[in-house]
């Protein structure tokens, strides 16, 4: 196989260039995949058409996105979110797919859409995978409104991987089903192993090689994102399951902070490298002749733009009433709105199964691109303005 070396520079100069340029307007910071999207469709075909993507491009590719599932999946503490957090996300989720579904089922009725259940499952997600790099870097993370909003997003990614295992397969949702609980038993299982099977030889040498150039325990921590991928596209299942399910694995067993850096490194693989690969490539993908060729396909991207916020930020309007503040709650249902990696891989899916249009697939992901950006801007701007109107502590 003959490797296009010019368009891996390409693409690496690329995902260099988009951190330098979403930091030069330190008052209106772009999330780095925006521009990675848009340096992306930019020397793709529709623009400069530098770039043609080969199979080894479209492997790392996908590769990247497995890794930004797992490092999504790494950054979930179940213990943090159990409880209330992940008992609302769970209740917003089922309320979000049922107005997902029924939205588009509005839309299959009317002809503007072909098959319900793609662009169902598309509106529900959330972008966790991309937010948690925020919440992280504005110290969120570990705050209540943080913890609450990396529940719904948790379930904003898991919940839709689950309906694309159980939906858009190939096969009967009985035996989907089975194959889902199948996997689920030997997730369940690599979880035990690792929590309970750890020999003191064998947490000796992980230790002793963590800064060596064996680097063991990234190497197994790879080998389990690899295995459960295989497990799961072996199983029939989707390869995002088996990597959030890797990455929670793997975060269960490196809770403590001795493992602090393995999560370092395993960051500066994904982000350093294999991630950007795939929001550059998707952008190289991105159908924009199919969205401008027709004014009315352009018109549908504020369309999906405010659905995502109806379907995902609606539920978060209702259900955290008691638990957050009026100003906390809007701010989680914009967050919770922010939907892109998902959607991605929903509309790819679903052009090549000929159950989505193509306007409609490039229309979705616009909408995608944009929620990233405007949606964590504006969120970010209103607890910024709560803290400052927050009245200081007497004493």
């Amino acid at each position: 196989m003959l490797v296009d070396f010019q368009a891996l520079v390409i693409i690496g100069a690329v995902a260099v260039l988009a951190p330098l340029v979403v930091d030069l307007p330190p008052r209106l910071r772009l999330p780095v995949v925006v521009a990675e999207l848009g340096f992306g469709i930019v020397i793709g075909p529709d623009v400069l058409d530098l770039v043609e993507v080969d199979d080894l491009i479209d492997f790392l590719s996908q590769l990247g996105l497995a890794f930004l599932f797992f490092l999504a999946g790494l950054e979930i503490d179940l213990g943090r979110i159990r409880g209330r957090p992940l008992k609302l996300a769970s209740y917003g989720w089922l309320l979000s797919i049922a107005l997902a579904f029924g939205l588009a089922g509005i839309l299959h009725v009317t002809g503007y859409v072909i098959s319900e259940l793609y662009v169902g499952v598309a509106l529900s997600t959330t972008a966790l995978g991309v937010l948690m790099p925020i919440l992280r870097d504005l110290g969120e993370l570990e705050s209540r409104f943080g913890t609450f909003t990396v529940a719904a997003g948790a379930l904003g990614e898991f919940g839709p991987i689950l309906a694309i295992a159980l939906l858009l397969s190939g096969d009967s949702f009985g035996v989907s089903a089975i194959l889902l609980v199948v996997f689920t038993l030997a997730a369940l299982l690599a979880a035990f192993l690792a929590l309970r099977f750890r020999p003191p030889r064998l947490v000796s040498v992980l230790q002793r090689t963590m800064h060596s150039s064996a680097q063991l325990p990234v190497r197994l921590s790879i080998l389990i994102l690899l295995a459960l991928v295989y497990l799961a596209s072996r199983e029939g299942l989707d390869i995002l399951l088996g990597a959030f399910a890797a990455g929670i694995i793997v975060g269960l067993v490196t809770k403590s902070e001795d493992a602090e850096p393995l999560r370092i490194k395993l960051e500066g693989i994904g982000f350093g490298f294999f991630i950007p690969i795939f929001f550059v490539v998707s952008g190289i993908e991105f159908d924009l002749a199919a969205l401008l060729d027709n004014p009315s396909s352009f018109l549908r991207v504020p369309l999906f733009l405010l659905l995502f916020l109806v379907v995902r930020g609606l539920p978060a309007l209702l259900l955290y009433r008691r638990d957050l503040s009026r100003s906390e709650r809007l701010p989680l249902a914009l967050l919770s709105s922010t939907a892109l990696p998902l959607v991605v891989a929903i509309t790819t899916i679903a052009v090549e199964a000929g159950e989505m249009r193509p306007e409609n697939a490039a229309a979705l992901v616009g909408a995608g691109m944009i929620s990233v950006f405007v949606y964590p801007l504006v969120a970010l701007t209103l607890r910024r303005r709560a803290g400052a109107e927050r009245p200081a502590r007497p004493g």
